[in-house]
């Protein structure tokens, strides 16, 4: 194979490390939905601490960076932050349902279709904006950012909590709860 590839890899940029975060979700949601019992329980743990662990790195980092740098930021962003305010409403009500109720695959259905969405309005209104405004030098470094914001993000969804401190306690919490049930899992 000669893939002489010159595109930077997820780990290099940040709108590629982003994009397939979102290819990540679409793949993760796709694996809930057509997968049952205990696969589709673990499935669905995944896939709402990967939600709640981008939009967090993207709520501290890149909707800053948008803001002032890309035309008309402030109104993207708070397109964004309200959608990712629902996101999480409903991705709360998907976990205090749990995967086995009637009423689950519907809802998954329905925000599955609204976190598409979103995801195909930050690609087209505030990642590409983002590459056309920025150096590759800031896109790497905003990219290390959301790999190191990613390791302390909460893993749990947390509506109407889109600031950094009062994320960061939430993380703080959300990360215990997991070691606990890991720790619980573990001894059972």
């Amino acid at each position: 194979m000669d893939d002489q590839r010159t595109a930077a890899t997820p780990d290099e940029d940040v709108v590629e490390l982003l994009l397939h975060r979102h290819g990540e979700i679409r793949n993760l949601f796709d694996e809930v939905r057509t997968t049952e019992g205990d696969a589709r329980r673990e499935a669905f743990g995944r896939l709402v601490r990967l939600l709640a662990v981008h939009e967090t790195a993207e709520e501290e980092l890149v909707h800053p960076l948008a803001r002032t740098t890309v035309p008309g930021g402030e109104g993207v962003v708070a397109d964004r932050l309200a959608e990712e305010r629902r996101a999480k409403e409903a991705l709360a009500q998907l976990e205090e349902l749990g995967p086995g109720e009637p009423r689950f695959l519907p809802l998954l259905d329905t925000l599955r279709r609204a976190v598409l969405e979103h995801a195909r309005a930050e690609e087209r209104y505030e990642f590409v904006k983002l590459a056309q405004e920025t150096d590759p030098a800031t896109r790497q470094s905003l990219a290390a950012a959301i790999r190191a914001a990613e390791t302390v993000a909460p893993t749990r969804p947390h509506p109407g909590v889109e600031s950094a401190s009062a994320g960061s306690m939430a993380a703080v919490v959300d990360r215990v709860r997991d070691a606990v049930r890991r720790a619980s899992a573990g001894s059972g």
